[in-house]
């Protein structure tokens, strides 16, 4: 089983609990990406692309941010196959806080996901409103799973190792 780990803009920092899973887990590969300042949506599609060839079909992504538009427009194009999904505050492309440096992430698709997956949303991100989450969720087959008031799900959040979102990472692998 290989973890492939999907930072969004700017990638994750070593507070970030992406980081931290990496560092706990041998399992988890973070997908490195062309810009992570100034992401192209294609670009970055390529990159996940060429990482599950590698991985193969027992592959779970670990997206955030940005990451799980990624994850959305990689679905959309690939045949390749995955086990599931773990997508974390998911940001709303229309907002006003949307990075204008990220092209092509719009329009998102909204067709099901092929893989099981979970969205993880806070209810005070603001680059992703709840209610946001709740539709990419329903549009994509997922199960949401609400964890309050967690700012953007990230290293300024203070998540630390995020014990939540590793439950959440082994339900989605069935080991739980």
């Amino acid at each position: 089983m290989k973890i492939l780990i999907l930072p969004g803009f700017g990638n994750s920092g070593p507070d970030h609990w992406q980081s931290r899973w990496e560092q706990l887990n041998n399992n988890c590969i973070r997908v490195h990406q062309q810009s992570w300042e100034n992401p192209i949506c294609s670009d970055w599609v390529v990159s996940l692309e060429d990482a599950v060839k590698s991985s193969g079909p027992s592959t779970t992504l670990v997206a955030h941010s940005l990451g799980c538009l990624l994850v959305a427009h990689w679905a959309a194009k690939t045949n390749l196959k995955i086990k599931a999904a773990l997508l974390v505050a998911v940001p709303d492309p229309k907002s006003p806080e949307f990075p204008t440096q990220a092209l092509g992430f719009e329009p998102l698709p909204v067709d099901r996901l092929p893989f099981k997956s979970i969205v993880v949303a806070s209810t005070n991100d603001p680059y992703g409103g709840i209610i946001y989450s709740e539709k990419c969720a329903s549009n994509w087959g997922s199960d949401l799973v609400n964890i309050g008031e967690a700012g953007h799900i990230n290293g300024d959040s203070g998540l630390g190792d995020w014990p939540q979102g590793q439950k959440l990472l082994q339900q989605l692998e069935g080991l739980i």
